[in-house]
């Protein structure tokens, strides 16, 4: 669908993912273990290795990620491109409910397993979002965001190659939500990639129009995103109203 070139290469991404992601807790714990700080930067403290990996994920991106993303968006109209990314935000929105009610937001979730349910029926399979039609509110938590609610601190802020940025609490979160992810787990392979190729694209199109922002507003890309990561995290962890510095554990 993409060309076979590009969907071998966003199946090569995945799997890399997935066999990367048990060695993240590994990398973090001998960080810790062997003191990989060299930069004298309190909240970036491993500096140098992650600007080694923004710039491979970078240039990952420019020769491969990014092209595709724009050929989708030139060639897919507007209305199914929406109909992908209402798909798979409806699945999203099953684990978005679980995370709710695991940080004890029971309302919060119910609301997540209402939204799923109506856009699984009256929304054709989650293709048209009519939830969000209703009214009814759509929310944004992962396992990251409900390890810190538990009382976990964010750690170290490190960007992984392919992943690109984390902290050490978001990157044991992302291990969990690749191990919950229903799509990696579909038996029929051809499937499967197709789901994932087709996943990939639309969320990397999505963010299309962040580029030019980014371009013109860093002076150091890399500060930039690495600064504006930290802040939103930390502001999602507390739904928007982070407490003092000297309040919390971050």
């Amino acid at each position: 669908m993409f060309g076979i070139t590009h969907e071998k290469d966003a199946i090569v991404k995945f799997a890399l993912i997935k066999r990367l992601a048990p060695l993240s807790a590994l990398f973090m714990l001998a960080c810790t273990l062997t003191g990989c700080a060299t930069s004298g930067n309190p909240k970036d403290p491993i500096e140098g290795f992650n600007r080694a990996m923004f710039a491979f994920n970078e240039g990952v991106d420019k020769t491969v990620i990014k092209p595709v993303a724009q050929g989708y968006e030139a060639t897919v109209p507007q209305p199914a491109r929406n109909g992908v990314a209402n798909f798979f935000g409806n699945i999203e929105d099953v684990f978005i409910g679980v995370n709710n009610v695991l940080q004890g937001k029971v309302p919060d979730g119910i609301n997540d397993f209402g939204r799923v349910l109506v856009n699984t029926t009256l929304g054709v399979f989650g293709f048209m979002d009519v939830a969000s039609d209703m009214g009814v509110e759509k929310h944004n938590e992962d396992f990251g965001q409900t390890f810190g609610r538990w009382g976990a601190g964010p750690g170290t802020y490190v960007v992984w190659p392919l992943f690109g940025p984390r902290t050490v609490r978001d990157s044991a979160g992302l291990v969990v939500d690749l191990a919950a992810d229903p799509i990696g787990a579909i038996n029929d392979i051809p499937a499967r990639n197709i789901l994932l190729v087709t996943r990939l694209v639309s969320d990397r199109a999505a963010l299309l129009p962040a580029d030019k922002v980014i371009e013109e507003a860093a002076l150091d890309k890399y500060s930039y995103i690495r600064d504006g990561y930290l802040q939103r995290r930390r502001s999602l962890v507390y739904d928007g109203n982070p407490p003092r510095r000297d309040e919390s554990n971050e």
